[in-house]
């Protein structure tokens, strides 16, 4: 029997090769236990654009990390990697690592404290390094600034009403009065950027941002109000300065922040577009280049999970493109994920079975606390039924 085991990391507690590899091991002990020799397992670790996206696309390209030091989601500097990818000339970042939720205990979580800065930070110092082509991440942000700390720290200049520079978090949002794009690093024209996100939302609205995705970063209901208005200001201001900056540009009329993905990492899939950046599905993008299509050749089962399954995976999250992936080439996907949440029902029809590890109510922290093991338990049960309906 061969079973490609293809999940997300289990975000803030495992990484996507962790939980492979204990996947893996549970279906080992399994065979081993029913002196079977036929099993052929095969790892593929994944991510979307979110916690792992750079592990991912250096392993399977052969590449290698570079260390830096930028501002992190509080405003402190943090020690973080981006990655060269094997052809020596693609930069890949996330913002998970930089200005990402993990990095910030419970307490700390706040968008309208929170920024962006890092991101911007971290790509200067690979247009420094020399690299033109970028692959961004945008999963995982703990911030909701719209992409301003980038920008500022790309050379974009974001005043307020008084004409002093407004600070770069999601408070410093509501405080922009004038744009001024002319300032914006020049090397940025030369670039080639790929956006990999794992979701479509608009910039703002029912659906955008604020809405969708301020509240798991720590805003209450006025705070996401706040937010959710601030942001449709700013982004008229942008896109009118972008206008003046680039007269020509294509596709305005359009308007960058309805855009599919402006409102991924709280804004930042907005900024990146008027920077001049593509959307691409993080999924798709990390499936062919880990070489997920040929692992699944001849497989029997392949198996994916993430930390949370909800109604949300269905809007281009990683386990989905894998069932789609795995069904084309006539394989049975199974969804084993950490917990399973509101909507996850309307998963039915992507997978054979959908389960969640957690075998008994518990905190979030007992949860964090336990995942090897219950990640093992779990997996220890489905092993042992493929292995009974294979014989």
């Amino acid at each position: 029997m061969k079973i490609v085991i293809a999940p997300d990391s289990f975000k803030g507690s495992l990484t996507a090769g962790a939980v492979a590899d204990g996947i893996a091991k549970a279906f080992q002990d399994v065979w081993a236990e029913a002196h079977r020799q036929d099993l052929q397992l095969v790892q593929v670790p994944m991510a979307d654009g979110g916690e792992g996206t750079v592990e991912s696309l250096v392993a399977a390209t052969g590449g290698r990390l570079e260390r830096i030091s930028v501002c992190g989601p509080r405003r402190s500097q943090v020690e973080t990697v981006y990655g060269v990818l094997g052809d020596g000339e693609t930069a890949v970042l996330e913002v998970a690592n930089i200005c990402g939720l993990p990095m910030l205990a419970e307490n700390e979580k706040d968008p309208e404290e929170t920024t962006s800065y890092g991101l911007g930070e971290a790509m200067r110092a690979a247009l420094d390094a020399g690299y033109r082509r970028f692959i961004i991440g945008l999963g995982g942000s703990a911030c909701n600034d719209g992409g301003l700390g980038m920008l500022q720290a790309l050379g974009a200049v974001f005043l307020d009403a008084s004409g002093r520079p407004v600070e770069p978090t999601g408070r410093g949002v509501a405080t922009v009065a004038e744009v001024r794009l002319n300032r914006l690093d020049a090397r940025l024209a030369e670039s080639d950027i790929c956006i990999a996100s794992d979701v479509d939302n608009p910039l703002c609205g029912p659906g955008g941002a604020s809405v969708v995705f301020g509240p798991q970063k720590g805003a209450t209901h006025e705070q996401v109000e706040r937010l959710d208005k601030a942001l449709a200001r700013y982004a008229e201001m942008v896109e009118q300065a972008h206008r003046e900056y680039r007269a020509a540009a294509p596709g305005l009329e359009e308007g960058f922040a309805r855009r599919p993905g402006a409102g991924a990492a709280g804004g930042l899939g907005f900024a990146l577009q008027i920077l001049g950046g593509r959307m691409a599905s993080g999924a798709q993008l990390i499936a062919e280049t880990a070489g997920l299509p040929q692992a699944l050749c001849g497989a029997d089962w392949a198996i994916t999970g993430e930390g949370r399954s909800d109604a949300q995976t269905l809007r281009g999250k990683l386990p989905v493109l894998v069932a789609r992936m795995a069904r084309e080439a006539g394989v049975r996907p199974v969804l084993l994920s950490a917990s399973l949440g509101d909507g996850w029902d309307l998963l039915r029809t992507e997978f054979v079975s959908l389960s969640a590890i957690t075998r008994a109510p518990m905190t979030l922290a007992e949860a964090l606390a336990e995942t090897d093991t219950l990640l093992y338990r779990a997996a220890w049960n489905l092993a042992r039924i493929l292995e009974a309906t294979s014989r």
